[in-house]
């Protein structure tokens, strides 16, 4: 059965969202209709072969995890205790010996280089201090022609939505969300982008699947 390791509170709040981490107990009810259809339809259309190594960062309650085929090994991280609570009594509750998850750093993983074949982060990019340095770890961590996976809301090119994003920004900072563009998180990274796309015309968020090119 899986375990979950946890650290000091006082050590999990070093870049938390304050909204995640404060209304952890509501997660579920206030993002699954939200987050959950487009992360679903992502998982599925990546056709993970049976023994796939896959690692979710920033995994919360496990809100995704139905969505990963059995035949796959997923390992979940996350900085809050409280989340991973939730994420853990799922995983006992459905009977799944496929997940396990840990208290852990995104930022400073610490699992060996190339240790998954997929690596996926959704609706995480914005809420760390540093996204490159995710990015790079996310990397180092996938296997040379492993897949790279991103959910998240980057800013518009569009002139009129981008000037509202600069707009909110201090509020959205204020519950520990950044908003970036697409370029400052990706460009000149050893990542190949395969795909990028929105499920709608209309929806905020952008799905980003990337091979990973480094030596």
């Amino acid at each position: 059965m899986s375990e979950v390791a946890m650290p000091a509170l006082e050590q999990t709040q070093a870049h938390e969202s304050k909204i995640y981490y404060e209304f952890s107990h509501l997660y579920d009810r206030i993002f699954a209709r939200v987050f959950y259809p487009r992360i679903r339809r992502v998982i599925r259309s990546l056709d993970m072969p049976p023994g796939a190594r896959v690692l979710e960062v920033g995994a919360g309650t496990g809100l995704s995890f139905p969505a990963y085929p059995p035949h796959c090994q997923v390992t979940g991280i996350d900085l809050a205790p409280e989340m991973l609570e939730q994420a853990q009594d799922k995983i006992v509750r459905n009977g799944w010996r496929h997940f396990s998850v840990m208290t852990m750093d995104a930022l400073d993983m610490k699992f060996a280089e190339d240790s998954f074949d997929y690596v996926m982060a959704f609706h995480v990019v914005s809420v760390v201090p540093d996204s490159r340095r995710l990015i790079r770890e996310m990397q180092r961590v996938c296997r040379p022609g492993g897949t790279v996976v991103v959910i998240n809301h980057f800013r518009s090119r569009n002139r009129v939505l981008a000037a509202l994003d600069r707009a909110i920004e201090p509020i959205t900072r204020r519950l520990g969300w950044h908003t970036l563009s697409q370029s400052e998180v990706f460009d000149n990274l050893p990542l190949a982008i395969r795909q990028c796309y929105k499920t709608s015309p209309r929806s905020l968020f952008t799905i980003v699947v990337a091979e990973n090119r480094k030596r």
